[in-house]
């Protein structure tokens, strides 16, 4: 017995009715398989092996220098970390940089769209790993350095280039597996 008007048995399959979830699947499989593959926090930067924007800030901390371009070309392999007191992922990494900075490693602040006195409490609180901090309170030298929000750390050779990005926090494994490669990369330059 069938069904006169679809040509299928009666109270049978209906072929047509399960492709569109079929295709809705496949879709949704593409789509998954493409986010597994891909970290949010591997955004390319525009800036890798180019040199850094030119910028100047005025500092933090009255009676100290400001931070510069002039600054990242100098001798050597170092940090820039681009952070704010308001940031809580910036107070999940900051011993992270505290670390580095007391195994020598030379670490220069962007302090992103911050009060100063909330800045400098932070820092008095968790400690100051920073060479030199810059005070970017208009927010437009984090735009320049292509940041999606805070933190973000870049590594610098020698020469002011960019060697690497590092979006989100620095936290467990991301020094061995990301910072130090990056450094050791930035200071063979």
């Amino acid at each position: 017995m069938t069904d006169d008007a679809n040509d299928t048995p009666k109270g049978g399959f209906r072929l047509w009715m399960i492709v569109p979830a079929l295709g809705a699947a496949s879709v949704m499989a593409v789509f998954l398989l493409g986010l597994e593959r891909e970290n949010p926090r591997d955004l390319p930067s525009t800036f890798i092996d180019k040199p850094a924007p030119e910028f100047s800030l005025p500092p933090l901390y009255e009676g100290q220098p400001g931070f510069s371009t002039a600054d990242l070309r100098t001798p050597g392999a170092k940090v820039v970390n681009i952070w704010a007191s308001w940031c809580v992922p910036c107070r999940a990494e900051h011993p992270m940089l505290e670390q580095l900075a007391a195994e020598g490693v030379t670490i220069h602040g962007i302090n992103y769209k911050d009060d100063p006195e909330k800045a400098k409490a932070f820092l008095d609180e968790l400690g100051n790993p920073f060479a030199l901090i810059g005070a970017d309170t208009s927010g437009r030298t984090g735009i320049e350095w292509g940041a999606y929000g805070v933190p973000e750390t870049f590594v610098i050779d020698g020469q002011g280039r960019v060697v690497y990005k590092h979006i989100g926090p620095i936290v467990g494994a991301d020094i061995e597996k990301k910072i130090r490669p990056a450094l050791a990369e930035a200071a063979s330059r």
